[in-house]
């Protein structure tokens, strides 16, 4: 499966993909799509066999979006957005 998570800070982009890398996700940094909306313009496209990693998300994740035929699909999004 494929996700996007935008972020409030490229910082936390950044600690993000090094999160997935750690975890063994291929982790890609990335402008934001258009139809995506983010704070800091900046996401982390990861590729995932066991979903998305809900439970490890930090503070700094903005929104998650799993990438489908037919556009996204919201998995995850901060209460304070």
């Amino acid at each position: 499966m494929i996700y996007i998570a935008t972020f409030y800070s490229h910082f936390g982009a950044i600690r993000f993909k090094k999160f997935c890398e750690g975890k063994g996700m291929a982790a890609k940094v990335m402008p934001v799509p258009r139809n995506l909306s983010s704070s800091c313009g900046t996401c982390v496209r990861f590729e995932s066999n066991e979903g998305c990693p809900v439970a490890d998300l930090t503070e700094e994740v903005e929104q998650v979006v799993e990438v489908t035929g037919k556009g996204y699909v919201s998995v995850f999004r901060a209460e304070n957005s």
